[in-house]
């Protein structure tokens, strides 16, 4: 995953970066999501993510099911990212997770 200079510079706006892809139907693995969440949160901080799909999933992927499975390693990825980065507790925000993920 790279990561541009810009995002560093974008003070007071939020970053969505895609941390599961729409072109296979791969299944990302939680950690691999958790790792790619955790190095965007160390350029710009927790409270500037949103997790999300790198594109709509829609009819890129070949089943519903693949891509409900993403969504999940999605969810599961922040959760580990979340309990194993060091990042601490996201400030209550009304809003749980990363942007809202878990």
């Amino acid at each position: 995953m790279k990561v541009s200079n810009y995002a560093m510079r974008a003070e007071g706006k939020v970053l969505i970066p895609g941390v599961v892809g729409h072109v296979t139907d791969y299944i990302e693995p939680p950690e691999l999501v958790a790792e790619r969440l955790i190095t965007c949160a160390t350029l710009v901080g927790r409270e500037q993510m949103i997790a999300e799909t790198d594109c709509g999933l829609g009819t890129r992927v070949s089943h519903p099911k693949i891509a409900w499975a993403k969504f999940q390693a999605l969810a599961d990825g922040a959760q580990l990212a979340t309990s194993s980065s060091g990042l601490g507790a996201r400030k209550s925000t009304g809003v749980s997770g990363w942007g809202g993920i878990m």
